[in-house]
């Protein structure tokens, strides 16, 4: 069963030097429908003014996953990391036992456009973490490329929660397909362009939630980008 989240319907957050879309209930926005889809709590695509951003701000207890698409983010908090996240890039931060940072746009002249995931984490009071890897757009290119996982296989992020997320940056046509164990469900976020899933029209913004289907099969309409999740 698919049942899509259409991005015209997702909740909306704007603060003149922030415009943000809530897959997921966040902040002001409360859906009762729509707090959660199994671990995935919320997937953000945030559009952040030159120079601004969120100053120094505490989480706890929260698997944080971020992925630039366009622009260039700072990222400083209290482990003493500081770094810039760019496309290709994705940053895993454990909040655990608590965590305070803060993300600003890089640039003083262009806007920064990203997706944040948070992940509810397997058990509270897990150590805090931080990673950040780089995934280049030919290790993603017409194939679904993991970027995280438990195991950290494959060179991708370590999360905390028996879950995956694969990327793909796919060619008009292409198909690719994704098997999902018997029990596990699955998420899906177009990112850019528009695809077929199992025979359903999506695109750009739009997320689907996958419930007792044995594969995903994902099919391009035109250049595009998508982010699936796979999960227990």
């Amino acid at each position: 069963m698919i049942t899509l989240r259409p991005s015209e319907e997702r909740g909306v957050g704007s603060h003149g030097w922030l415009e943000s879309r809530h897959t997921f209930s966040f902040a002001d926005y409360h859906d009762r429908n729509h707090m959660h889809f199994r671990s995935l709590r919320v997937i953000n695509e945030d559009w952040i003014d030159p120079g601004q951003g969120f100053g120094t701000h505490p989480h706890r207890d929260m698997e944080i996953v971020t992925c630039v698409l366009e622009g260039a983010l700072q990222h400083r908090d209290s482990l003493g990391n500081g770094s810039i996240i760019r496309p290709g890039e994705m940053q895993r931060m454990t909040a655990g036992t608590g965590v305070a940072h803060s993300e600003f746009n890089a640039s003083e002249t262009e806007r920064v456009h990203l997706c944040q995931i948070w992940l509810l984490p397997e058990r509270k009071g897990l150590e805090p973490g931080y990673e950040q890897k780089e995934f280049p757009e030919s290790e993603r290119r017409n194939r679904l490329r993991l970027v995280a996982a438990r195991d950290a296989r494959d060179g991708s992020l370590t999360i905390h929660q028996d879950a995956e997320i694969h990327l793909a940056a796919l060619d008009d046509g292409i198909k690719v397909t994704h098997a999902l164990e018997t029990g596990r469900g699955a998420w899906i976020q177009v990112l850019r362009g528009a695809i077929d899933l199992n025979g359903q029209s999506m695109s750009e913004g739009d997320g689907a939630a996958v419930e007792n289907e044995t594969a995903l099969m994902i099919h391009s309409r035109g250049a595009s980008e998508v982010m699936v999740f796979d999960l227990a």
